[in-house]
C-alpha cells in the first residue's frame, strides 16, 4: 500500500504524537479511509519526513504517533524564483502545481498591464491561501519536504525595483538569446512569466532597462502556463537536476 504523505505546519517531532484536525482529519478518514494502525508519512517544511501511524480516531481529530525521521534531501541545487503574471483560474493553479513539482525555490505572482485579474485585499488574501494550497498538495503529491513560498502579488514595476544580485531573465518570444544558451553556474536566478496576452512592448523594455535579461523558448509562442513549465525545466536541466 502506498504511504500517504500530509502536510502540516506544526512541530513535529520523532516518539512524539500530533493531532490532526479539520480538513486534513476529514481527508484522512473520509476519502482515503484510513483507520487505526495504518502507516502516514507528515512534514512541515523543514526538509524533513516524519514516518508514524495512526494512533487513534475521533468524529474530527486523527492522532499520529511519530516513530521516527529522515532529511529528504531532493531539493534542487538552482534556486529558482517564477515571477509569474497572474492568469485565470485553473491556469494560475496549473502553473504553481507544475513548478512546484519541478523544484523552484519560490513564486512571486505580479501584475502587469495585460492581467485580467485584478484583486482588492480581501480577495488577495483568499487567492494566496489558495495558491499555497497548491502548492502544498504538489509537494506532497511529488515527495519535497520543503514547502516553497508564494508571495503577497506585487505589481510588475514592484519587482523590477527590487534589488538583486542574482540573474534576472524575462521571456520574450523575439529576444536573440536562447533560455537553453544560459549558464546555469550560479546559485539562484529569477524567471519572468508574462501574462496570457503577453507584456507590452514598453513592459519588456522596461525590463530590460533594469537589467533583466530578455530570452526566448525557440520559434513558438507558448502560453504562459507551458512557457512557466518549459522554462523551468530548461533551467533545471542545465543545473544537472533533471
Amino acid at each position: 500500500m502506498r504511504q500517504s504523505r500530509i502536510y502540516t505546519p506544526q512541530p513535529l517531532l520523532p516518539a512524539h504524537t500530533v493531532d490532526l484536525t479539520g480538513p486534513v482529519s476529514h481527508y484522512l478518514t473520509r476519502v482515503l479511509r484510513l483507520s487505526e494502525g495504518d502507516p502516514v508519512t507528515l512534514f512541515n517544511g523543514d526538509g524533513s519526513d516524519y514516518s508514524g501511524n495512526i494512533l487513534t480516531v475521533q468524529r474530527q481529530n486523527v492522532t499520529i504517533a511519530l516513530a521516527g525521521s529522515r532529511v529528504v534531501g531532493n531539493e534542487s541545487p538552482l534556486k529558482i524564483t517564477l515571477v509569474q503574471a497572474i492568469s485565470r483560474g485553473e491556469r494560475m493553479d496549473y502553473s504553481l502545481q507544475k513548478a512546484t513539482e519541478l523544484g523552484v525555490f519560490c513564486i512571486q505572482p505580479v501584475t502587469s498591464q495585460r492581467v485580467e485579474i485584478h484583486l482588492d485585499a480581501k480577495r488577495q488574501v483568499k487567492r494566496q491561501s489558495h495558491w499555497h494550497g497548491v502548492v502544498v498538495s504538489a509537494c506532497e503529491q511529488s515527495g519535497r519536504a520543503v514547502v516553497p513560498e508564494v508571495k503577497p502579488p506585487c505589481s510588475l514595476n514592484e519587482w523590477l525595483a527590487i534589488e538583486d544580485l542574482s540573474p534576472r531573465l524575462v521571456l520574450d518570444p523575439l529576444a536573440g538569446r536562447k533560455l537553453s544558451s544560459f549558464s546555469t553556474e550560479v546559485d539562484d536566478v529569477s524567471i519572468l512569466i508574462g501574462p496570457e496576452g503577453g507584456f507590452t512592448s514598453r513592459e519588456l523594455e522596461t525590463a530590460k532597462a533594469m537589467g533583466v535579461a530578455a530570452v526566448s523558448l525557440g520559434p513558438r509562442v507558448l502560453r504562459t502556463e507551458t512557457a512557466a513549465i518549459v522554462a523551468i525545466s530548461i533551467l533545471q536541466a542545465g543545473s544537472g537536476d533533471l
